[in-house]
């Protein structure tokens, strides 16, 4: 039986409404709310890190090295870039910038360029999104620009699609992905846009959870397919 990670950042109260009463575990471990779910395809362990780039680095190495996870799905609500990533879109993170990352002014490498990569973009495992796409093929594929910050104006919105062609924009992606490169463990970033370029935190509070739980409801589809 093959165990998956799911990482999650805010969206727990959606994890706990659609498997609350199905879980077989809930426990507190080193500062992290651990929950664990099963079926006769696979066991799944959640963790619910917390916001932001260090926190998501932080539970991902922690469902690796205390859980051996086989797989490490990440899903949540993030901020569109364009006209096109309207709310209530569902997406599947091709590739990650960490667009805050910035060493140029002492090696003059690019905004977002880690030196073990050969451009600014940390990849997602492709053989899980093509199947992902498969399952599901609605979803969008896009570039992630990932960083410690919530961009809410439209203006910079645009500057991020702007200089890294970005579709989507949110906090934790770019500390999963590193963590999952690191370790060699596949990794799939799926993705419900709740607020629009024009959108900021008013619209990211009233539509989060509806979106939060209509992309979860895309991930337990791609799972169950992804185990026939």
């Amino acid at each position: 039986m093959k165990t998956i990670g799911m990482i999650v950042a805010v969206e727990i109260q959606s994890v706990l409404k659609r498997y609350g009463a199905k879980l077989v575990k809930r426990k507190e471990t080193a500062g992290y709310q651990v929950l664990e779910y099963e079926t006769d395809q696979y066991r799944m362990v959640i963790v619910n890190c917390g916001l932001g780039e260090i926190a998501a680095a932080s539970g991902t190495q922690f469902l690796i090295s205390e859980y051996h996870v086989d797989i490490v799905i990440n899903f949540g609500v993030v901020g569109g870039l364009t006209e096109e990533m309207s709310k209530t879109k569902v997406c599947i993170v091709e590739k990650v910038v960490h667009y805050d990352f910035d060493t140029s002014a002492a090696d003059h490498t690019e905004v977002g360029r880690y030196s073990q990569y050969p451009d600014i973009f940390l990849p997602t495992t492709k053989v899980l999104s093509d199947t992902a796409r498969k399952i599901h093929p609605e979803l969008v594929p896009v570039v992630c620009a990932s960083g410690d910050k919530f961009i809410a104006e439209p203006e910079q919105k645009i500057r991020v699609h702007e200089m890294f062609g970005a579709d989507i924009c949110e906090m934790e992606a770019a500390g999963i992905v590193l963590t999952c490169n690191r370790n060699q463990v596949p990794c799939m970033l799926v993705k419900c846009v709740s607020d629009g370029i024009e959108g900021g935190f008013e619209e990211f509070q009233e539509t989060m959870d509806a979106a939060a739980d209509l992309c979860l409801e895309v991930v337990e589809k791609i799972v169950a397919g992804m185990g026939r």
